[in-house]
């Protein structure tokens, strides 16, 4: 009785008395407080959902509706009543993809395929960008229409690109269709990655449904290894170079320096490796916890020596997603379509009319519009085979442009894009006049450290307009580092003032560079560390969590998308 009591003085001191209405609030929708991995709520109702799964562990449908009650719930956390949507999308994919399995004639089959990316785009299109089309409109043809008060469904960007690649795979006839609604609905409402992926094939997924789940003490290790670290990315490090710095400078960069502008930028290139990786190891490791297998989603991106080799190791779910699904389906390296050179044709002529309206104010923007079409028209035209690089490069941007759309609906998010396909076609251009620097090559310490410094400096370039809230403030952030001069005194000011946030900052860099025989020894070391060490490192994470939970969790940066 003592320690029954002895307990409950503890709870009480350190997380005080739970009254009903606090109780009531852990079920309730709060679009304040969602439910998030690195939050007390989600840790607790975890270990209350997993306590249940392991006594359901051997049994099949029982197992996956109850698996799929936590998801939807999950996601209603998230996202309130539109978890609706979810159950609506997936009950139309499921009909159509049965309808399109046992239609015999192609041509059909291609009809109700159609009829099923119209509704996936239609929906995604409707609460993600009709204000931004909207605004388009008014801009361009001087319009009033207003603009709409459409709340932006949790990660609907994520199941939307999941369930079309299981119809997709289902026309080509890579996969049969699931023997029911309910393995469908619990490989579309899987909760790990529901909501910021990885983007899970149908193909690599459904198989293991139909597994015995088989979790062994290395899945295990492995589990607690991906959350551990994936909490320290996002409680310790990215929540508080965001909150402390890197969201004040993006917010209004003309208040800073043209060194904090930098440094804020540098600050964002690992906020949101921490935020996103940290994540994805979370999910991954929740879902081995369940017996599943989720891809890999990151691989030390920052270690590049090339754009190419990046997007290799940089949200790996959606570029695989775009190679399979968008880039081959327009084209790839084969063909030229409508659509892969349409796109493309519209944002230079977009950039073009940029130039010209500001010409009046500077030659610069017509500089950079004119440049960036002289350079993406070289990317061919000095190609030998310059048909096929033609193609290849229109398709190739065309995906990077719409990968941009995908993140987000503003001109910041399709220059981002943008940058990103130019670069993709200048590297493909440059490895044909330069075959022996392929990755793989041996080309020596100096080439692989200068590849490394170039290609991530590209990308924090990139990642500006990625973060800033609009193109004209990414401008103002570059506009303000343009001007920065060497000032050491002043230098080390701000470093001390920010001493916290440099600090993470380059606990997260040294992190990531960290070499791989380092890393495997840290794993070695954690596998063999004894029960009651793992404990403490556990008790350790839990206490991060509480704290962070009492400053207020930070959503993760991908959840608006």
């Amino acid at each position: 009785m003592t320690t029954i009591d002895s307990i409950n003085n503890w709870f009480v001191q350190n997380f005080g008395e739970v009254t009903l209405e606090q109780a009531k609030s852990w079920f309730v929708y709060n679009p304040e407080e969602k439910l998030l991995f690195n939050t007390g709520l989600f840790l607790g109702l975890f270990l209350v959902f997993y306590f249940v799964y392991a006594f359901l562990r051997k049994t099949f449908y029982l197992r996956l509706t109850y698996v799929i009650l936590f998801s939807l719930f999950f996601y209603y956390k998230s996202s309130g009543i539109y978890f609706l949507l979810l159950l609506l999308s997936s009950v139309v994919d499921y009909g159509l993809s049965q309808i399109i399995y046992r239609e015999a004639k192609v041509s059909r089959k291609k009809i109700y395929l159609i009829i099923s990316v119209i509704l996936n785009l239609g929906l995604l299109g409707y609460f993600k960008y009709m204000n931004f089309m909207i605004v388009t409109f008014n801009d361009m043809f001087h319009g009033n229409y207003q603009l709409h008060d459409i709340f932006l469904p949790v990660g609907i960007s994520f199941y939307t690109f999941q369930s079309m690649s299981y119809i997709i795979e289902i026309y080509r006839e890579e996969i049969k269709p699931t023997k029911n609604y309910i393995e469908y609905l619990f490989f579309v409402s899987f909760f790990p990655q529901l909501v910021a992926g990885p983007i899970v094939r149908a193909k690599d997924f459904l198989p293991q449904i139909y597994q015995k789940l088989n979790l062994t003490k290395q899945d295990v290790n492995n589990a607690l290894f991906l959350i551990i670290g994936g909490l320290i990315k996002k409680t310790v490090i990215s929540n508080y170079i965001s909150i402390n710095f890197v969201d004040r400078v993006f917010d209004t960069p003309m208040n800073y320096t043209s060194f904090e502008n930098l440094m804020a930028s540098y600050g964002y290139a690992i906020q949101i490796y921490c935020d996103f990786s940290g994540y994805s190891d979370m999910a991954i490791g929740i879902a081995l916890l369940l017996g599943f297998k989720l891809p890999a989603n990151f691989r030390t991106p920052y270690k590049s020596t090339s754009i190419t080799d990046f997007w290799r190791r940089w949200h790996i779910s959606l570029s695989t997603w775009l190679k399979d699904f968008l880039y081959i389906s327009i084209g790839g390296n084969r063909e030229g379509t409508f659509a892969g050179f349409l796109f493309p044709s519209l944002f230079f002529f977009g950039l073009l009319l940029w130039g010209i309206s500001n010409v009046n104010e500077s030659f610069i923007p017509l500089a950079i519009a004119f440049g960036a079409i002289v350079l993406f028209s070289l990317t061919f035209l000095l190609s030998k085979k310059r048909h096929q690089t033609l193609v290849t490069n229109f398709n190739l941007f065309t995906t990077m442009l719409l990968g941009g759309l995908w993140h987000g609906a503003g001109a910041q998010f399709i220059v981002w894009g943008a940058l990103h396909g130019l670069a993709l076609a200048v590297h493909k251009m440059f490895m044909e006049f330069f075959p022996s620097k392929k990755e793989g090559n041996d080309s020596g310490f100096l080439w692989k450290f200068f590849s490394i410094l170039i290609t991530f400096h590209f990308v924090v370039f990139c990642w500006i307009f990625f973060r800033a809230r609009d193109f004209e403030t990414a401008l103002q952030v570059i506009n303000n580092i343009g001007q920065l001069t060497f000032e050491p005194e002043n230098w080390k000011t701000i470093v001390l003032g920010y001493k916290n946030v440099f600090l993470l900052m380059l606990f997260g860099y040294v992190w990531h560079f960290l070499p791989e025989v380092i890393t495997s020894k840290m794993k070695f070391v954690f596998d063999n560390t004894p029960l009651i060490g793992k404990a403490i490192i556990l008790g350790f994470v839990y206490w991060i969590v509480y704290a962070t939970a009492v400053a207020g969790s930070q959503p993760f940066i991908y959840f608006q998308f």
